[in-house]
């Protein structure tokens, strides 16, 4: 993957990836975009940016929640892995109920299976979508702008180092995106081995 094909890519997919990303994972591909939203060579605005991971966390939340209510108790009766984590969401959700689905995002483990088995329980959806869309802006207000702070922080250490940052900061950013890719692949390949 060259440097320019990866900026090309940036400039014309990069809130449409950065909408998919947030919709299936979360936190990597944020900080990535709020990195590159901080370079002047990726045209990407950090506003529009936790605009977009904003609606694909919540997209993407709000269809594990429907699909829970739909097939949840019907999986978790078929699989014991399953129906033990299960429980421990729903015994977490009994502790801490507005809590936890206002904060399951920023918590590793949490955020894929958590709306799955709160579609299981019978949490009135309004309720849940009115907390989820407050802890979606909270999460990609946060994470975006971290990803931004260190993309300022990083340029401030080069500018220091390196005369041209932009350059070093695209290797970075692909070597970065080809880490998470090949990760969401080793992932992809043990869920599917499981």
């Amino acid at each position: 993957m060259s440097i320019d094909f990866l900026k090309h890519f940036i400039e014309h997919y990069g809130y449409l990836a950065l909408f998919i990303g947030t919709f299936l994972e979360g936190e990597t591909i944020l900080l990535l975009a709020g990195f590159a939203a901080h370079s002047p060579a990726f045209h990407l605005e950090l506003p529009w940016v936790i605009l977009a991971a904003f609606a694909g966390s919540l997209a993407g939340d709000q269809a594990a929640f429907f699909v829970g209510r739909y097939w949840g108790k019907k999986c978790f009766a078929r699989n014991e892995k399953w129906r033990s984590r299960a429980e421990r969401v729903h015994a977490m959700l009994k502790k801490y109920h507005e809590v936890l689905i206002l904060s399951f995002r920023f918590f590793y483990g949490l955020r894929n299976l958590t709306p799955f088995v709160l579609g299981s329980s019978d949490i009135c959806i309004r309720k849940f979508f009115f907390l989820n869309a407050i802890g979606a802006a909270v999460w990609a207000t946060v994470f975006g702008v971290v990803g931004y702070a260190f993309g300022s922080l990083l340029e401030s250490v080069l500018a220091r180092i390196i005369n041209n940052v932009h350059h070093v900061e695209m290797g970075i950013l692909g070597v970065a995106a080809l880490v998470i890719c090949l990760l969401w692949l080793r992932k992809l390949v043990r869920r599917r081995r499981s």
